[in-house]
């Protein structure tokens, strides 16, 4: 039988409501944007707003108005004005403020445009703790000012400013807290749409920012190692390619749909993928593993499609599966369904048809590619053989079982659909010892948390064959939990944490995990997968209340507030942290440092320095940036 919490609750026409306008956004922004955060993750909500007001501005580009959009961020306030053809000026309050009102309904106005939906620029107005618009149109203007969404006062004026747009906004610190705007991130953003609208400046903070030759230029300019071979660029209508091969384990390639960055790929990027093999196999008439084409390779894939539809409102994959879809009528009034070409054939037709004709016609970068795939098969059936022999080796000493605490989410077959949410929450901590293990095995969520325990300290993969790694039984077990044996979309879990303590022990562990990753499965780190745990380093309380900071700004912040009878504990290991008090650190608030990896970064340059033999250039790192013990309790480790 059923149990009845409160059967006296009411349940009435009074309970039934209705959120007008942005009010629903700001209840629920995670519908909108993706995530608050606040700013330290490229993902963060703060650049999906920054994206949506530069992605109108860049629509008005492509129609083949304006040329230049001027971006300025400071002290948080974000300023963008573009020269296009300005929003009309009777719609311009409705067009900021009223949701799935918009001009980009159909394809008239708005041919190949980011924004579909009309949502954008009205989160934007609503997460925005002020927001103005000013529209320019033929010596005229209308603008309009909101605090919070709601509107608070308008009007129009005679003007002799370009046609244009002029947004300016500053977030809501209300919604995303103490934030602040990493101007990397937002370099990266301005490179990207110069690189993808050539010809259109993009003026950040005053430096301009344009490109001559496209998608050629990202990626020469973001190249970390002397490729094999000079870059190949295939340009078409609606669809531009660029490839080369490195030396570097797993494939380094940027994915775009309307100048979209899709960090997390899409069916386009699929495409890309499976038509580089599927032509270099047909181009040496051999059965090479689609692996083996595609180790090391480094390029980008930018698509045109009329109204893209994406997996999420912050537009990072793709979704659509035709080129362009539509509704006509017929002569008779009857509506049908038409589609274009699917994105796959689009793709792979292209490729296939430019690809071979390119190679036909540089004869001397064909024994190149070919000695690659070569390599790279010879290695993969090496490695993959002493993989096999090491898991069964496991498999019989039941080593596995010991080691990784599966989640609900993958070993219970009763979960038969995974929602993007599921799957966006599934995370394994990759720990050491039995203590920090334990502690977190037990109060982690078993549903979609797991947990891999290493003996000790992994082996330094910079100093180690490919061989060394695969006969290595912790990283070959961490191999086979990640389930990305074979191929990184089989990533059983989207966050890697790596989970140790903050002492010199647990430091050294967490650099050896990571040249791992670095080394081989650098994509898993470009992709955003790879975290590293923050857990308080400091407990302050009284009798009444308890804090637990992560820096001392927050211990000295948190002193202030208790005031007395003050008691201060400094952790320094995961196990000295209790049960109770550890469930609140991995929860859904936990601090989480994602670890980043430029395009531009050479990675055996890191490794080297970091990882390689003891220079004098890391002895002078070393010295510079020692600190004493008593230094080190005042400072966020």
């Amino acid at each position: 039988m059923a149990e009845v919490t409160n059967p006296n609750l009411e349940y009435s026409d009074a309970q039934i409501v209705t959120m007008e306008g942005v009010e629903h956004i700001r209840r629920r922004p995670g519908m909108y944007i993706g995530r608050l955060g606040d700013g330290r993750n490229p993902g963060d909500g703060i650049y999906v707003l920054l994206k949506e007001i530069i992605d109108n501005s860049i629509d008005e580009y492509a129609m083949g108005f304006g040329k230049q959009i001027q971006v300025t961020i400071a002290d948080e306030q974000v300023r963008v004005r573009d020269f296009g053809r300005g929003i009309p000026l009777d719609s311009v309050i409705k067009a900021v403020s009223i949701l799935n009102t918009g001009g980009k309904f159909d394809d008239k106005a708005f041919k190949k445009s980011v924004g579909l939906n009309g949502v954008g620029t009205k989160a934007v107005n609503a997460l925005s703790a002020d927001f103005y618009v000013c529209s320019f149109r033929d010596g005229e203007s209308s603008w309009a000012r909101f605090e919070r969404g709601v509107l608070v006062d308008s009007g129009k004026a005679p003007s002799k400013e370009k046609n244009g747009t002029l947004v300016t906004f500053k977030p809501d610190d209300l919604m995303f807290g103490e934030y602040h705007y990493n101007m990397d991130y937002v370099e990266t953003m301005a490179k990207n749409y110069s690189y993808l609208k050539k010809g259109l400046t993009v003026v950040l903070n005053g430096v301009p920012y344009k490109s001559e030759h496209g998608l050629l230029d990202l990626v020469n300019e973001n190249l970390s190692e002397t490729p094999l071979y000079p870059p190949i660029h295939l340009v078409g209508e609606d669809i531009e390619v660029v490839l080369t091969h490195g030396n570097a384990y797993g494939e380094n390639i940027s994915s775009f749909v309307n100048g979209q960055n899709t960090r997390d790929g899409g069916t386009h990027l699929a495409a890309y993928r499976e038509a580089i093999a599927k032509t270099l196999k047909e181009f040496f008439k051999k059965n090479y593993d689609p692996q083996d084409c595609r180790q090391g390779v480094v390029g980008a894939i930018s698509i045109q499609i009329q109204e893209p539809t994406f997996e999420a409102q912050t537009k990072t994959k793709l979704g659509s599966t035709y080129m362009w879809e539509k509704q006509e009528k017929d002569e008779h009034g009857a509506i049908h369904n038409s589609t274009g070409p699917t994105i796959r054939n689009f793709v792979n037709e292209f490729i296939s048809k430019n690809l071979d004709n390119y190679l036909r016609m540089h004869m001397d970068i064909v024994p190149v590619i070919e000695e690659k795939i070569k390599s790279s098969q010879q290695e993969r059936e090496e490695i993959s053989g002493i993989q096999k022999k090491t898991r069964e080796k496991n498999k019989r000493a039941n080593v596995y079982n010991r080691k990784l605490r599966d989640c609900r989410f993958h070993y219970n077959d009763k979960v038969t659909e995974k929602t993007e949410a599921d799957i966006e929450r599934s995370s394994i901590f990759i720990t050491e010892g039995d203590s920090a293990s334990g502690t977190i095995t037990k109060v982690r969520n078993a549903n979609n948390q797991a947990v891999f325990s290493l003996r000790g300290k992994p082996i330094n993969c910079y100093k180690e064959s490919r061989k060394k790694v695969a006969e290595n039984e912790e990283l070959n077990l961490l191999i086979s939990a990640l389930g990305v044996e074979d191929d990184l979309d089989n990533l059983r879990y989207n966050n890697i944490i790596v989970a140790t303590d903050a002492d010199d022990d647990g430091m050294h562990i967490r650099m050896l995990v990571l040249t791992f990753f670095m080394k081989y499965y650098p994509d898993l780190i470009r992709r955003g997968h790879v975290h590293i745990l923050q857990t308080p380093l400091f407990r302050v309380r009284n009798k009444k209340a308890t804090r637990y900071c992560y820096s001392t700004d927050e211990k000295e912040k948190a002193v202030r507030d208790l005031k007395t009878g003050i008691e201060i504990t400094r952790f320094k290991g995961l196990g000295e942290i209790s049960s109770n008090e550890f469930v609140d650190f991995i929860g859904e608030n936990m601090r989480l440092d994602n670890v980043k990896l430029a395009d531009e970064e050479s990675i055996a340059d890191i490794m080297a320095f970091y990882m390689g033999e003891n220079t004098i250039d890391r002895q002078n790192f070393i010295r510079e940036n020692l600190r004493s013990e008593e230094e080190l309790e005042d400072v966020n480790i």
